[in-house]
């Protein structure tokens, strides 16, 4: 091979190189990427200002779910309790996914049993049972009625909405507990 092969071989190489630097700089000015100030995205959690039992007695206050038990209706429950499913099973013996199956929940103890489902340090050592007024509040704000649970759902706001899945998770069991009714 003779030095003008050699010469064109290297032209090429290096004019295959400049053409790339030259369309690297000019992509990176016509498209530079706008980075934000904080890598990654903010998942919506609420937050309470007190972190004690007051703080989800609080958010959970603004209507006594024994109340709202009254108007409750399992078939919207069941609707709401749709977005649920990406973490829970409801039908009976179903298996346990990101969290426990829920049928039955209604007066189980709380951190325990659910078909050997391991919950968190802050849900087993919270004791106590899953009654109406329980489920009201953790549902409301999981975050604020056990501090530490695992679970990474920021709660139902809506009194409604919250004794509509109550009354839906109550009818999933052998023997439902009574709901309230309306004194006369």
């Amino acid at each position: 091979m003779d030095s003008f092969e050699l010469n064109k071989i290297l032209g090429a190489v290096l004019g295959t190189c400049l053409i790339l630097l030259v369309t690297s700089f000019t992509a990176s000015a016509l498209f530079s990427p706008k980075m934000p100030e904080k890598p990654g995205f903010e998942i919506a959690v609420k937050e309470d200002a007190g972190h004690g039992k007051e703080g989800g007695a609080a958010a959970a206050a603004s209507e006594p779910i024994e109340k709202l038990l009254q108007t409750a209706s399992v078939e919207k429950g069941a609707s709401a309790a749709k977005k649920c499913g990406a973490c829970h099973t409801f039908e009976k013996g179903g298996p346990n996914r990101v969290g426990p199956n829920l049928y039955g929940v209604v007066g189980d103890h709380v951190g325990e049993g659910r078909g050997g489902f391991n919950f968190s340090a802050a849900m087993k050592g919270k004791g106590g049972a899953w009654d109406f007024e329980a489920l009201n509040k953790f549902i409301a704000n999981p975050k604020a009625a056990v501090p530490g649970t695992a679970m990474g759902f920021a709660g139902i706001p809506k009194d409604s909405e919250r004794a509509d899945v109550i009354a839906y998770l109550n009818s999933l069991s052998d023997s439902p507990k009574p709901l309230p009714t309306a004194a006369k």
